[in-house]
């Protein structure tokens, strides 16, 4: 039985655990236990924190897991990153206080830093030596209280480093997002494997859309262009033999723009509706 990490809390949790949901797989956390089997999936769920997952990817502990790409940067783990998720992005940025004369992120080599993670700004300005102040959380409030210069943390909208009095500076040390991340040894097991098709199945049905329609005899290779599906719409001839229906696969940000396009064409009784999950 395969085993794989799930982050257990953060804005990385909810999403991991609905996507792996939506492929079939029981998931579902219990208050009372940090792991769970989906026996007939052959896959064990264990619910660990984020930031820990690299550490027991990278040594096979655990065969594949998701959490930031950040959180693996940082562990210097030994993981394979094998497929990049649609959730979680975030960038690191630094930040001084509002009036405060540093404008470049070099100038801030030599200053008190506070950070959640140290290795990777280390890493960002190739600087073994520098003055970093490792914290677990609320980074924004250590300069507020004389512990830092100036912070390096995660940032979504920034609202949180504003509030705290501080302004970023330059530019994002370190883009993240989640992505699902295997032992060397293991990112080419069946088990992984199967893993990774049914999530990259799901990730391709939310980029599509399914459109059918109803369209007359000597419109339908006119509607089949603005409906030219992956290989080749499929096309049903109605009872009405002057009338086809036909249906295909669309792009979502394309979808309505599509349905106008049939409608002006002559086409009736448009459908457009989600793709539970898809291969192609």
């Amino acid at each position: 039985m395969i085993k794989v990490a799930v982050p257990n809390k953060g804005v990385l949790s909810e999403p991991a655990i609905d996507l792996l949901k939506t492929c079939g797989y029981r998931a579902s956390k219990s208050v009372k236990s940090l792991n769970s089997a989906d026996c007939a999936n052959g896959i064990e769920f264990y619910f660990l924190r984020p930031s820990d997952i690299p550490m027991y990817v990278g040594n096979g502990i655990i065969d594949a897991g998701i959490t930031g790409v950040d959180f693996c940067a940082e562990a210097l783990s030994p993981a394979i990153k094998i497929l990049d998720l649609p959730f979680g992005a975030s960038k690191h940025c630094a930040a001084v206080p509002e009036q405060s004369k540093y404008q470049k992120l070099e100038e801030l080599k030599g200053l008190r830093i506070a950070t959640s993670f140290p290795g990777i700004v280390r890493s960002y300005f190739s600087n073994p030596g520098m003055n970093l102040i490792s914290l677990e959380g609320a980074v924004e409030i250590s300069v507020g209280l004389g512990v830092a210069d100036a912070v390096v943390d995660v940032v979504d909208t920034g609202t949180t480093l504003k509030q705290a009095g501080l302004r970023i500076l330059g530019e994002p040390l370190f883009f993240s997002n989640a992505a699902l991340f295997a032992h060397p040894n293991r990112q080419n097991s069946p088990e992984v494997c199967n893993l990774v098709r049914r999530i990259e199945g799901k990730l391709l049905a939310m980029s599509y859309k399914m459109v059918e329609y109803d369209v007359p005899a000597n419109l339908l290779e006119k509607a089949c262009a603005i409906t030219p599906g992956l290989e080749s719409p499929t096309v049903a001839p109605l009872h009405n033999k002057n009338w086809y229906s036909v249906k295909a696969m669309v792009k979502s940000e394309e979808a309505n723009s599509i349905m106008d396009k049939l409608q002006d064409s002559g086409c009736k009784g448009i459908l457009l509706s989600n793709i539970e999950n898809a291969r192609i």
